[in-house]
């Protein structure tokens, strides 16, 4: 993790299972599974073809949605999140709302290192593009993050142009 006390790695796909199960009542296994191994292709050398052996083709299809390809620059990558959100599956989404809500909540907390305020507002604006496009998926997750967005930082949820 980009924090100063450099946090291990597995804090955070298990902090988005969590936030799956403990505040958006997510029980669905290939889900919450999903949730643990989101970051596993982007971040490893983790293919999804391993995925799939491993914890079978549910679970490989949910990590593929939820993974960027980081053959394409940033921002392309970042674009294609906002552009392609509404058209995941509804356990994709949920894993998006959990992931974003996660990293939101870690803003609030700290900020990375080498990040300008600035560049958190702009995060805070594109997460909430990105799960403006994710909602309808759980009344739960998507009260959380009016909560973190609007209600602490005055960023629009849903998003508005």
């Amino acid at each position: 993790r980009k924090n100063i006390a450099a946090t291990p790695y597995i804090n955070h796909p298990i902090g988005v299972m969590n936030i799956l199960c403990t505040e958006g009542g997510v029980t669905d296994i290939p889900t919450l599974m999903a949730a643990v191994l989101h970051d596993t292709v982007e971040d490893t050398d983790t293919s999804l073809e391993e995925i799939e052996a491993e914890f079978g083709p549910e679970v490989r299809g949910l990590v593929s949605e939820v993974t960027d390809d980081k053959s394409l620059p940033k921002e392309e990558r970042k674009r294609l999140q906002v552009v392609n959100g509404p058209g995941k599956s509804a356990k994709a989404k949920l894993v998006k709302l959990a992931d974003k809500l996660y990293n939101l909540r870690d803003l609030s907390c700290e900020t990375p290192v080498g990040w300008t305020e600035e560049r958190v507002t702009e995060y805070r604006k594109w997460a909430s593009r990105v799960c403006s496009g994710l909602v309808g998926s759980n009344a739960k997750l998507e009260g959380l993050l009016a909560e973190e967005l609007t209600g602490k930082h005055g960023v629009p949820f849903p998003w508005t142009e």
